[in-house]
């Protein structure tokens, strides 16, 4: 019974071993919001990569509107994956760095340069519009609520003139 429960001791530990050094990096994606339109992040986000920094764009698509390139660590021989992923949801563009091998600070740095690009090339991002018949329920409400106030000023001021004669 003692080499069994040695045997089992010992595949206990090589499994515990092999859990708690596993070197894998995490699946962790930098997250962002941008204030641009759909297309103009893309398109933004494809110069950033292939002009501006001069990575290797080894598959994009405009309309689901991703990018996937060669990212190579400054210093560094090996190239790694990367990907850049934009999606409009609820009126919002959010913008999707990963690059699984590295650091999130590769991400963060990414992301940050990508914005700054943006807004170098755009200026400030456009506000949403509101709705505009919402707008113009709103203004005709205050436009009757004005006008009642006026006739009651001037029913106030007829009575006043009534009562002086």
């Amino acid at each position: 019974m003692s080499k069994v429960r040695y045997v089992c001791a010992l595949l206990s530990l090589a499994a515990f071993g092999t859990v708690t050094t596993d070197s894998r990096p995490a699946q962790a994606r930098t997250k962002t919001v941008s204030g641009y339109s759909k297309a103009v992040t893309y398109n933004g986000a494809l110069r950033y990569l292939r002009v501006d920094l001069g990575y290797k764009i080894t598959e994009r698509d405009p309309d689901a509107a991703y990018l996937l390139f060669s990212y190579k660590p400054s210093g560094e021989k090996r190239h790694l994956n990367g990907s850049i992923e934009i999606v409009e949801a609820k009126g919002k563009v959010r913008l999707y760095v990963q690059i699984p091998q590295m650091p999130k600070y590769h991400e963060k740095v990414l992301s940050d340069g990508l914005k700054k690009k943006l807004y170098d090339e755009y200026g400030e991002p456009h506000k949403p519009k509101k709705n505009r018949d919402s707008e113009d329920k709103s203004d005709s409400k205050d436009d009757d609520k004005s006008k009642n106030s006026k006739n009651s000023k001037r029913g106030e001021k007829d009575d006043d003139k009534s009562s002086d004669d």
